[in-house]
């Protein structure tokens, strides 16, 4: 196939003169045909023109027109705008994150608020709090431990999101700790184990609230990061590193509780309890759609089906943990 006839979504929306938010929307609603290369999302240049002279429609009018040029305008200026109520278009909630506990919220997001559609960026905290500040996304979640202030998450928002107002509301409380082989064959128990010799450790990337946390034990510690054999190895979620684990490639890697259980042939050596919350900001409070995502995380019915999967400790589930 011709690579000149293989779009991206980015290039489709530069094509169309559209939000890549809006790409997504169309393929989501079957409108505009894609499939994947690897894990790379293609369109083709033959599908985007069928999809222009489809739109090529006579009713349309002015005001149809003017409709989803505001919408994109909006979009692309300020994720929390509220699209009126006498359109047909859906408003999107982009939220950051990794956890499951953010599908599950997802899916109550669209479930009770239904014009209303929910995205996923799965990017690790500090990347995700960089992204609300720059309203690529408009919901962060964050487990970001501080040495400094042996605190989570509120430094860190008012450092990478300076002179924003920001109200941080918990979801839970998760052990993170080591992965090792059943057994813990290398009797790896502590972060200075990292450094024994014959020891192979994998990484997390950085920007993940794991790796900050790594980070900043080891300059507590003042181990330097070239005593670790496989520092510089990374994987891009706790699933990946437990499996890797799993599968002998290494010998221990950090990650969540709630991963271990997923994974066989793994055994969970805590060390930390973090705190994991949701981080918005406080001009988008007055915005229906947000209250409502404050109400789901402080609902009843989110909190059983969360005790349902086990592996959290919620006993703060939709407290304000601060405003910074």
């Amino acid at each position: 196939m011709n690579s000149l006839s293989s779009l991206t979504p980015v290039e489709v929306a530069e094509l169309l003169k559209i939000t890549k938010n809006t790409v997504y929307e169309l393929i989501k609603r079957g409108e505009l045909p894609s499939y994947k290369v690897g894990r790379k999302l293609r369109i083709d240049k033959e599908d985007v023109d069928n999809y222009i002279n489809n739109q090529k429609n006579p009713k349309l009018t002015r005001d149809s027109l003017s409709v989803t040029s505001d919408l994109d305008r909006a979009i692309e200026s300020d994720t929390s705008i509220l699209v009126r109520s006498n359109d047909n278009i859906n408003k999107e909630i982009i939220i950051s994150g990794q956890d499951i506990i953010l599908d599950i919220l997802g899916r109550y997001i669209e479930n009770k608020l239904h014009r209303v559609k929910t995205f996923r960026s799965y990017i690790g905290s500090y990347n995700g709090l960089f992204d609300l500040y720059h309203n690529r996304v408009s919901i962060a979640s964050s487990h970001l431990w501080d040495s400094e202030t042996n605190d989570y998450n509120t430094p860190f928002v008012k450092k990478l999101l300076p002179g924003t107002a920001c109200t941080l509301i918990n979801l839970a409380y998760r052990q993170q700790g080591f992965y090792v082989q059943k057994g813990n064959p290398k009797n790896i128990t502590n972060w200075t184990d990292l450094t024994k010799p014959g020891v192979v450790f994998i990484n997390r990337e950085k920007g993940s609230g794991t790796r900050i946390l790594l980070d900043e034990k080891l300059k507590s510690l003042n181990i330097s990061n070239n005593q670790i054999n496989g520092y510089n190895n990374t994987q891009s979620s706790h699933i990946s590193i437990a499996s890797y684990v799993a599968r002998g490639k290494a010998d221990v890697g950090i990650g969540n509780e709630k991963g271990a259980l997923q994974v066989n042939n793994i055994e969970f050596i805590p060390l930390q309890n973090e705190r994991y919350d949701l981080v918005i900001r406080d001009e988008d409070l007055s915005n229906p759609i947000y209250k409502s995502i404050i109400n789901i995380v402080s609902s009843e019915e989110f909190r059983s089906e969360l005790e349902g999967i086990g592996g959290y400790d919620l006993k703060d589930l939709g407290k304000i943990i601060s405003n910074s």
